[in-house]
């Protein structure tokens, strides 16, 4: 419950549990409260004994006002620190479609969950940056009302509609901390440190492999996120040999990946360069806009391999294994092809439907090669607890998903023809 502090703000008790000294979690925490422009008073700190042992810190955190207090709170959320008084959660409703409250709940990709007549409820398909959307049945009166919870999950504002009620402040929602601790060696844990080029990429390699088959022991998906450069690098062949062997289950990217896995398969070029001998051909440069105007007058890719338009290449394996993709364009975009979606929230609304399909499974694993910005799209719909392993040349990148809050992410700095090739290699026995 908020009291009022002695100087005349408001007032929350906060707590947060495991290990917050050695992973610089608490440091963090104290960082994010001074940064809001609030302050803090630690109250108890019980430290572990054993290395192994978790330690937990309850701190007092003091306000101006309630609207910065409730940012606060919210803020260390994402680390995990939740309110020791134990509350309802507060439901406004929605005015106006595609509009929230103004003090909206923002949600984390945490597991969360938000209490409700009396009863802590499970958001489904956690997710950052979106708000808490509770359907019931029955108005609530109290902490133990009756009413009756039909579902708690979360909504981006642009699908909230008027009339949906919407968690409003930090109150009545906690949230279960990053699982990775320090110590742990269990688990998804290679490349746990700093992103470097001088890892063992062999090494690396064959434990991302061994992820891949634990997951689809499990009965989930893959999810592969593909940029262009995945084509201009020759690895497009090892993502088809990977495709046909049953490790890509869904391809998230855009126009540009899709354009020139369709160019290099009736042209044999990238962008116009001959990628068998590494150099521009004579009016290479019309290739791109070739290949798209034939799938384009095919009517669209599964169409063009029905055709005998596109006889090879990763859009031709996934057409000819069933597996699903999800096209989103830019403003950047030729043509585009006709599977791109350019609407764009049309695009979030497909990338959220197979991350979450109950026909098909859950996505258990993502790994994201040679493309920033689909990278950054793709962890800002992914919850917390799907691996997700970044590779790209360039360093920045592969620490992007990262900064943007996927702290789930973890890097590979190398070569992707070549990580292409060795993981084909590794779970197909070729690298074609």
């Amino acid at each position: 419950m908020t009291t009022r502090h002695p100087s005349g703000g408001p007032r929350e008790l906060v707590e947060l549990t495991g290990h917050v000294l050695d992973t610089g979690l608490f440091t963090r925490v104290l960082d994010d409260v001074r940064a809001l422009g609030a302050d803090y008073e630690v109250v108890r700190f019980d430290v572990g004994k054993e290395h192994d042992d978790p330690s937990t810190v309850r701190i007092a955190v003091t306000a101006p006002d309630a609207a910065t207090l409730d940012s606060v709170v919210m803020r260390l959320h994402t680390h995990g620190a939740n309110l020791v008084e134990v509350e309802p959660a507060r439901l406004t409703t929605v005015e106006r479609d595609g509009v929230f409250p103004a003090d909206f709940y923002a949600t984390t990709n945490l597991p969360t969950q938000v209490r409700v007549a009396g009863t802590w409820h499970p958001v489904e398909n956690p997710e950052m940056d979106c708000g808490i959307v509770v359907e019931l049945e029955g108005e609530l009166e109290g902490e133990g009302d009756a009413a009756v919870v039909r579902s708690v999950r979360t909504v981006p504002v642009s699908d909230v509609r008027a009339g949906s009620r919407i968690v409003s402040g930090a109150a009545g929602v906690r949230v279960t901390p990053p699982p990775r601790e320090a110590g742990d060696d269990s688990g998804f844990t290679f490349m746990q440190s700093e992103v470097s080029s001088e890892k063992p990429q062999a090494l690396v390699v064959r434990q991302i492999a061994e992820e891949m088959r634990a997951v689809k022991e499990r009965g989930q998906r893959i999810l592969w996120v593909l940029g262009p450069a995945v084509v201009h690098t020759g690895a497009a062949p090892s993502v088809a040999a990977l495709v046909r062997g049953g490790w890509v289950d869904v391809l998230f990217g855009g126009n540009a990946i899709a354009t020139h896995d369709v160019e290099q398969a009736i042209y044999g070029t990238s962008l116009g360069v001959d990628l068998s001998a590494g150099r521009g051909v004579e009016h290479g440069h019309e290739h791109h806009l070739r290949a798209i105007n034939a799938v384009r007058q095919a009517g669209s890719l599964a169409a063009a391999v029905e055709q005998g338009v596109l006889t090879s290449g990763i859009m031709h394996a996934l057409v000819e294994g069933g597996k699903d993709f999800v096209l989103v364009g830019s403003v950047r975009d030729d043509g585009p092809l006709p599977d791109v979606r350019t609407d764009v929230l049309d695009g979030q609304r497909a990338m959220r439907a197979q991350l979450h399909s109950p026909d098909k499974g859950e996505v258990g694993f993502c790994i994201v090669v040679a493309t920033m910005l689909h990278g950054v799209a793709t962890g800002n719909v992914l919850p917390s607890h799907i691996p997700l392993v970044c590779v790209d040349i360039n360093p920045a990148t592969v620490t992007k998903l990262a900064d943007r809050g996927s702290a789930q992410a973890r890097g590979v700095v190398t070569d992707v023809g070549l990580f292409c090739a060795t993981l084909a290699r590794e779970l197909t026995g070729s690298e074609t």
